[in-house]
């Protein structure tokens, strides 16, 4: 990502709040980028954010097992540093799932948009073609978006497991309480490695679309 178009994400972002989305891609347009650029884009900053996740959940996970393999002296600092991550893996994923909602908006409007000019052609056989790119550059961008978005989706059972054991040590911070999580454990292993997996599916997506379209 460009840094003109980071600095153009914040306005994005501020004229979303106000309702004024409208304004800030007829703003861009003004300034050289269409639709087709700005979607390049977020999708490419989403990829970026899904790799972040990828490894802040990883760096959870670790937190979690060293709690549980910790020697009674070390829990309240273990503890602290698994809050922590905890803390940081739930931005972590309300930054994948506004990274994904900046691409479903500008993809949507971009998409519309085509979809009305193709009736402005005058020759058929341009028309025609134009409707074929349409179709294949909307499938890929379907692609992409639900492997993102299935991938975010598996982020929350992982976050709940992990709010469950922080709550959970809270108040029970003792050898015997981190010697039963085991289990629990070996759950939140499983549920961080599919979490990766699909994040991986989705990058790969991600990285042929944003192929595709330059």
């Amino acid at each position: 990502m460009t840094p003109l178009f980071r600095s153009l994400a914040f306005v994005f972002l501020a004229l979303t709040a106000a309702g004024c989305a409208s304004a800030y891609y007829s703003t861009m347009e003004r300034m050289g980028f269409e639709k087709r650029d700005i979607l390049v884009d977020r999708v490419e900053a989403a990829r970026g954010e899904q790799a972040d996740a990828q490894k802040v959940f990883a760096s959870a996970l670790d937190e979690f097992r060293a709690l549980v393999n910790v020697d009674g002296g070390e829990l309240e600092r273990q503890y602290d540093k698994l809050n922590r991550s905890y803390d940081r893996a739930q931005k972590q994923a309300a930054d994948v799932r506004t990274r994904i909602d900046a691409v479903e908006d500008v993809g949507g409007r971009l998409f519309r948009e085509w979809r009305q000019e193709l009736k402005l052609y005058e020759s058929a056989d341009l028309r025609r073609r134009s409707e074929q790119q349409l179709m294949s550059t909307e499938r890929d961008y379907e692609n992409v978006v639900d492997a993102m978005n299935r991938a975010a989706d598996k982020m929350d059972p992982v976050l709940a497991l992990y709010q469950d054991q922080v709550l959970f040590l809270k108040h029970n911070l003792n050898a015997r309480a981190i010697s039963s999580l085991e289990v629990e454990r070996e759950e939140i292993e499983v549920r961080v490695e599919a979490l990766i997996a699909e994040m991986n599916a989705a990058i790969a997506e991600a990285d042929a679309f944003i192929a595709s379209m330059r």
